[in-house]
């Protein structure tokens, strides 16, 4: 069994005891796994950690086998909360308008934005407020697995625990906003203008240069001027990071995402580390 690296911060006072009141929030990925644990009566964020994959991941099987690791050596994981929430990441998602949906041609909508078989397994998630949904592939064999250790659970896909949560934050303001949450390979970008969703893309990077031409090349098409939209950055990112400082460098207005989470948090989790976890932080409201 491989060495599992991770990386905490917490108040390490989660009371095993009162399982009733705690949330479990869990977020996946073939880059990483993160978790973090709720005290709901008292809206404080008790444990949160998250282990990188030096690696990515090529497949659910390996992910499932790397996750099953974690929940043998992390004891906060093998117990039974009042609720759980899951969050899927991974490419394989799209958005499609409420008023064109229909749920008998689900495969029809992300056979075109991404490479599915016969057999796979396709959900969606209903962004009630905003007149969305969002179709995808989850990993089933994770899901089957915390079914197992964990009874009932609710799951989304990471999209759209974060377009739910900017649009709800961002949707009245007077000019277009532009947000990029940064992970490891990958990064999305959404776009907000006129209070309306207008863009939301995934897309893959290996320098700074190929992310500042996706942002740029994003703003070109939906003929948003670099001089006045703002660009709000989200996920592994902060002000000396080389993504930060090529941005800044073609886009006037760049600033990093703030928490405007409703709970308290241990003094030794920092904004970084509440900016870098932003959509785990927002699965549970």
């Amino acid at each position: 069994m491989m060495d599992l690296k991770k990386n905490q911060a917490n108040n390490n006072s989660v009371d095993f005891n009162n399982l009733n009141e705690k949330h479990i929030s869990i977020q996946l990925s073939l880059d990483g796994f993160s978790f973090c644990i709720i005290n709901k009566t008292q809206k404080q964020v008790e444990k949160l950690e998250h282990f990188p994959f030096e690696d990515t991941l090529t497949g659910p099987e390996k992910l499932l086998k790397k996750i099953e690791e974690i929940f043998t050596k992390e004891k906060a994981l093998q117990k039974r909360y009042g609720s759980v929430n899951i969050t899927h990441v991974n490419q394989l998602s799209t958005l499609v308008p409420k008023s064109l949906f229909e749920e008998d041609r689900i495969r029809d909508y992300i056979k075109f934005s991404s490479k599915t078989y016969v057999n796979d397994y396709l959900v969606y998630d209903e962004l009630e407020n905003h007149d969305l949904i969002n179709v995808y592939i989850p990993f089933v064999n994770v899901n089957n697995f915390f079914l197992e250790r964990f009874g009932s659970f609710e799951y989304k896909h990471f999209s759209t625990v974060f377009v739910n949560t900017l649009l709800n934050t961002f949707k009245f303001s007077e000019h277009p906003h532009m947000f990029a949450h940064i992970g490891e390979k990958q990064f999305e970008i959404m776009v907000i203008a006129h209070d309306k969703l207008v863009f939301y893309n995934s897309f893959s990077y290996q320098s700074k240069e190929d992310f500042i031409y996706y942002i740029l090349f994003t703003a070109e098409q939906l003929d948003l001027n670099p001089e006045n939209f703002e660009l709000i950055l989200a996920g592994k990112i902060d002000t000396a990071n080389d993504l930060y400082k090529i941005a800044y460098s073609y886009v006037r207005k760049v600033s990093l995402l703030e928490n405007r989470s409703q709970f308290k948090f241990p003094s030794n989790i920092k904004e970084e580390t509440k900016r870098k976890h932003f959509t785990l932080l927002n699965q549970y409201s």
